[in-house]
């Protein structure tokens, strides 16, 4: 092998080397998340690097020709960057491709110069370069494969003389970064360069990574980590890619920093990666909109992931989809993680909850010719979640809408059964919104109170047939919009003011249940049913959700409240993605019984 490439670089072999030096990185994404205290100390720096690297590996179309392969790593680089380490490494890898330019191969000292011409465009990348992360080892490191790139030594020993320069320069981050020295750790993120580093080394060597289960190894902190929560300023570490003409990255920069910090602006004015920390990803996007279309979305919660790394409640990870109804102050409390589908108006693009307010969302369902879409999340964003969550946590317990209503669930079954040895459930909730919300509420308890994984498990897939869902639609017309019910339909509906009432069955597939000719002839409808069941079944919970209809929320509180002798657990807004099939003006009740809703009937009025 090292014979091969003694002389020259050519497409394939750069590829094999990023290749190992990628699975080098995959294999050590654990030890990065437990050793990830800056910028934030949310412990993912591995699941990004790893997510980046993954990205690389799957999206690069090999040539022969090292320039168009280095082209294609970049492009795949770009696409699945993840967090600030995954960013720099993907502006790092598109100065090099463009250092490389359309050349067929390289030397050993074309390539070294190459190496060094990228580190500014990492550098560039950052509106505030930190020294003592990998920005630094980046720099040394191709400084010193420089210094050892003479013509008469081997790519090997060019690797593994500079390797060990970018080894000390890691060993002496915590002398340039005061919070990693308190801590106890070198950087994360110039680590996992170091790692995919050696991995190109063995590469060289003739060997393979050897990709064994992972062990992630348990390291304690000196003193523990000395950020405090309230210290974190901005919540959401936020990214998107924007395809345009001409973009201004300067300019982006500019607009960018009114919402946050740690901003990284990376790619080509084609199409520009943006990494900020905000607390307003809606209205980010929103202004960011201007430059481009925005094509893809990711935004993790710094907040919550600081949390999970630092002060863990539980031993077990609670996992949901943003169909789940639950108010923001039940999700911190218990500390559940929220994986949102995906909204689609044309072309744009938005995350459920995230980067759409429910203002803006039903401002969009009046006023455009185009009728959203939903689309549930990928198996790698399940993944990649699921390795973060295995770092801290004992097991993990994920609950998820209908998967008649969507394919998130089996999306999130895959993404688990992917991750061998980890302690992950799945569970098909087969309800929506509030009802849905209900079931994990209980979860959520259940871990609270200490009970068995198993138990937890066992009792909320019970308790699937203990809940019921009952949605007052207002009108039909977005059903009609969306494909739902046909235009005739809709029509003789309008003319009749019918308003159906829909729930779901005992498998999870939506139904209609009802039909009155106004609000008020639904709602005596809906307290009809819920009488009937908490005399057959005893009801325990119910919450109230709603399309921008509050009045009309209210005043089911109002009713309900009278008839069942206690208050709801919470009312809020629907998820938008709910608001796409319910409306405008939707209201639904849901309640959790004591016993199986189902083996009573409950009479169709």
């Amino acid at each position: 092998m090292e014979k091969k490439i003694q002389k020259v670089i050519d497409g394939p072999t750069l590829f094999n080397a990023f290749f190992s030096g990628a699975r080098a990185v995959i294999k050590e994404q654990g030890y990065l998340n437990k050793i990830n205290v800056f910028p934030v100390p949310d412990g993912d720096t591995g699941t990004n690097l790893a997510s980046t690297m993954k990205s690389i590996i799957e999206l690069t179309a090999v040539s022969q020709s090292i320039g168009k392969t280095s082209r294609s790593i970049a492009d795949a680089a770009l696409m699945g960057a993840r967090g600030n380490s995954g960013a720099i490494f993907a502006q790092y890898i598109h100065g090099l491709s463009n250092a490389i330019g359309n050349k067929e191969s390289l030397d050993s000292r074309s390539f070294a110069r190459a190496i060094r011409e990228a580190v500014p465009y990492a550098y560039d990348a950052m509106t505030t370069p930190v020294e003592g992360t990998m920005l630094t080892v980046m720099k040394d490191w191709a400084e010193a494969l420089n210094s050892a790139g003479g013509s008469e030594n081997s790519f090997l020993e060019m690797i593994t003389r500079s390797n060990e320069v970018a080894k000390k320069s890691l060993e002496e981050t915590p002398e340039k970064l005061d919070a990693l020295k308190k801590a106890g750790v070198v950087d994360a993120g110039a680590r996992g360069f170091v790692a995919f580093v050696e991995g190109i080394k063995i590469f060289l060597s003739g060997k393979t990574v050897e990709m064994e289960d992972e062990v992630i190894p348990d390291i304690e902190l000196h003193n523990h980590v000395h950020v405090d929560e309230t210290n974190i300023q901005f919540r959401y570490c936020t990214e998107a890619i924007i395809e345009g003409t001409g973009i201004d990255q300067e300019s982006l920069k500019r607009d960018a920093g009114s919402y946050g910090d740690s901003i990284v602006v990376v790619g080509s004015n084609k199409r520009t990666r943006v990494h900020i920390h905000t607390n307003e990803p809606a209205d980010l996007f929103y202004r960011l909109g201007k430059y481009g279309s925005i094509t893809q979305q990711k935004v993790d919660d710094m907040e919550m992931q600081y949390r999970v790394s630092q002060r863990r409640k539980y031993p077990i990870a609670l996992v949901i989809d943003s169909v789940c109804d639950l108010p923001r102050e039940i999700i911190d409390y218990y500390q559940i993680h929220v994986v949102p589908l995906f909204l689609n108006f044309g072309e744009s693009h938005y995350l459920d909850k995230i980067t759409i307010k429910p203002d803006q969302f039903y401002s969009m369902l009046e006023s455009t010719d185009i009728y959203p879409v939903s689309a549930q999340p990928g198996i790698n964003s399940f993944q990649n979640l699921y390795h973060f969550l295995a770092t801290h946590y004992d097991s993990v317990i994920a609950i998820h809408v209908s998967d008649k209503l969507s394919g998130t669930w089996n999306s999130s079954l895959k993404a688990a059964e992917r991750l061998k040895g980890k302690k992950i459930s799945v569970i098909n909730s087969r309800h929506v919104s509030g009802s849905f919300g209900l079931l994990v509420l209980r979860a959520a308890q259940l871990i609270e109170n200490g009970t068995d994984h198993d138990e937890i498990v066992k009792t909320i897939e019970s308790l699937t047939k203990n809940s019921r869902i009952f949605v007052s639609v207002n009108t039909l017309k977005y059903m009609v919009k969306g494909g739902r019910v046909s235009p005739m339909k809709g029509l003789l509906a309008k003319m009749m003011n019918l308003k159906p009432i829909v729930s779901v069955d005992e498998e999870g597939n939506s139904k209609l249940y009802g039909k009155a000719f106004s609000r008020l002839g639904n709602m005596k409808k809906i307290l009809g049913y819920i009488d009937e069941l908490n005399r057959k079944c005893r009801i325990e919970n119910y919450n109230i959700t709603h399309a921008h209809a509050p009045k009309q929320a209210k005043a089911f509180e109002e009713s309900l409240t009278k008839l069942l002798g206690k208050k709801p657990e919470f009312i809020m807004e629907v998820s938008p993605v709910v608001g796409i099939s319910a409306g405008i003006g939707a209201v639904s009740v849901s309640v959790l019984c004591e016993r199986n809703t189902w083996s009573e009937e409950i009479k169709v009025r």
